[in-house]
């Protein structure tokens, strides 16, 4: 399986910037799977939407400001998202990185930010 597997076309406008402003006003996606069919759905629906026997999951995590845009040494674009300190070394961490081409062990991205330029090294 790859991590492409996973892409898909999201307008940027359809993915929530900040919570509503009540929390009884969060919506659902609510999938019918005997039909296949999905609908949307407020929070307050769900007690009416669940069966004896449904497992309900809840998702508490919170996000971080994950997303790096990067450049190679090549000039070329890379996009690199950090899932989790690595433990390898301070400042290390386990990360996904999607680019036109394969990266080599050892190469050097290069992100811009307002502190500086920020380096990070592949392996």
């Amino acid at each position: 399986m790859r991590t492409d597997d996973f892409d898909y076309p999201l307008p940027g406008d359809l993915v929530a910037q900040t919570p509503p402003a009540r929390r009884e006003d969060a919506r659902l996606l609510v999938l019918d799977r005997t039909t296949g069919a999905t609908s949307h759905r407020g929070i307050a629906d769900l007690p009416d939407l669940l069966r004896p026997g449904d497992l309900l999951v809840v998702n508490d995590t919170r996000v971080i400001p994950a997303r790096l845009l990067a450049h190679r040494a090549t000039g070329g674009k890379a996009e690199v998202f950090l899932l989790e300190p690595s433990g390898e070394a301070p400042g290390a961490w386990t990360a996904l990185v999607r680019t036109g081409g394969s990266l080599r062990d050892g190469e050097e991205l290069s992100v811009d930010g307002d502190t500086g330029r920020v380096r990070l090294l592949c392996r």
